[in-house]
């Protein structure tokens, strides 16, 4: 009774809150329908395709096609295309189409990248498994990324994705899906490293190949100017104190220092991704995407999306009621970005890790068993008979659109 009651209530929260951030994402798109992200992306394509890639990062340019398609945006600090050429082309062909109607469209694929990654990563099954997703488009990182047309549910499709293939033993497909890194690569960048210390080799190479070859596209088509000018564009995006705010560089105010100690997240991450291995690949992507976010030297709010996902993984391979309340706090740091901006969040990031690394020092993994729990959910899973580990123990807030 008392967990049916929880249920209901769970249930109703979570649809009050998506409806409300759903009626924010229209009213904003309403009152301009150029204030996103998506903006920069469809002008950029069009930038490609009108004079070559090579003057993708051309401001002079940008600020011609934002003219063209009537947006009223003015090249800024905060107001520029600085992706991957590849997000560029991602959006290429819906340039044939009038800007609102590309907009939609990018929204649909958004949300079906949503709708894909709670599908692989959400534990459980029947009403809580929906209450999830009813959660993620009602919590604020998620639907502020939505209303931008940010890219980062691409890549949390992708990591969801790549955790499926791992679990059904096709690690070379698991490697290649996380080619989805290119158009917003700080989101997982640690992703394919904790698969090399993890063991799986071959994800990990088919990871490196495939960046590889996306990469060596993108050189080839900006050619010798265009990357200088792209490396430029990264290099001042660097210096911007919005840029900064939700790193570490919000709270060391030394950026040689931040890097510093932005590397030894890295390497703490990695070094615990190692030691957690033997504990199924929903542990250590988590890991991963956790102390990715806490190492990276560029977050936004609507990144956190990956925050969400990293909770949804550890979810489907650890028990216990610290971990929900952990998973919960986490949830709410997030949603309260507003008020308290990124400091809990980030935080609760860096604890994360510091929780996780008292089991990974322990000199025994006496935790191996069959994942019978999540199987049970996931039928798809029923024939992999794979050995993981359960530990039992264990209105939008920035302003004019901006770099993504």
């Amino acid at each position: 009774m008392k967990r049916n009651l929880a249920v209901a209530g769970a249930a109703a929260a979570a649809g009050v809150s998506a409806v409300y951030s759903l009626w924010l994402w229209v009213s904003s798109y309403l009152g301009d329908n150029f204030h996103n992200d998506f903006t920069f992306y469809y002008a950029a394509a069009r930038l490609g395709l009108a004079h070559g890639w090579s003057h993708l990062y051309d401001l002079r340019l940008q600020q011609e096609q934002l003219d063209a398609i009537s947006s009223h945006i003015t090249i800024a600090q905060l107001a520029r295309y600085v992706s991957p050429p590849p997000l560029a082309w991602l959006v290429m062909p819906l340039t044939l189409l009038p800007y609102q109607v590309a907009y939609w469209l990018w929204s649909a694929l958004l949300v079906g990248a949503l709708v894909l990654a709670w599908h692989l990563a959400a534990p459980g099954s029947g009403r809580a498994r929906v209450i999830f997703l009813v959660a993620a488009i009602g919590w604020l990182p998620i639907i502020y990324g939505l209303q931008l047309g940010q890219p980062a549910l691409f890549v949390a499709a992708g990591v969801a994705a790549c955790y499926a293939l791992l679990q059904r033993g096709r690690d070379v497909e698991a490697g290649a899906v996380l080619g989805v890194l290119v158009l917003k690569p700080q989101l997982a960048l640690l992703v394919p490293v904790v698969l090399l210390v993890s063991g799986r080799w071959r994800a990990f190479a088919s990871s490196v190949v495939v960046l590889a070859v996306i990469t060596a596209a993108s050189v080839a088509v900006l050619g010798p100017s265009g990357v200088t000018d792209y490396v430029d564009r990264l290099n001042f995006a660097t210096t911007i104190a919005e840029n900064q705010a939700q790193t570490l560089a919000g709270w060391i105010h030394n950026l040689q220092a931040v890097r510093i100690v932005q590397g030894l997240i890295a390497a703490w991450t990695v070094g615990l991704a190692y030691r957690l291995r033997r504990r199924g690949p929903a542990v250590v992507l988590a890991v991963a995407l956790i102390g990715g976010l806490a190492a990276s030297p560029y977050v936004h709010y609507d990144d956190l999306a990956m925050l969400g996902l990293a909770c949804l993984l550890f979810l489907r391979a650890a028990r216990g009621r610290w971990v929900i309340a952990y998973a919960i706090a986490l949830f709410i740091a997030a949603e309260g970005f507003p008020v308290w901006q990124a400091g809990p969040a980030l935080a609760g990031e860096l604890i994360a890790l510091a929780l996780l690394s008292i089991p990974a020092l322990e000199h025994h993994h006496g935790y191996a068993e069959k994942d019978d729990a999540e199987r049970e959910h996931d039928p798809g899973l029923e024939g992999d008979r794979q050995d993981v580990t359960i530990d039992g123990q264990a209105q939008p807030v920035d302003g004019r659109a901006r770099e993504t």
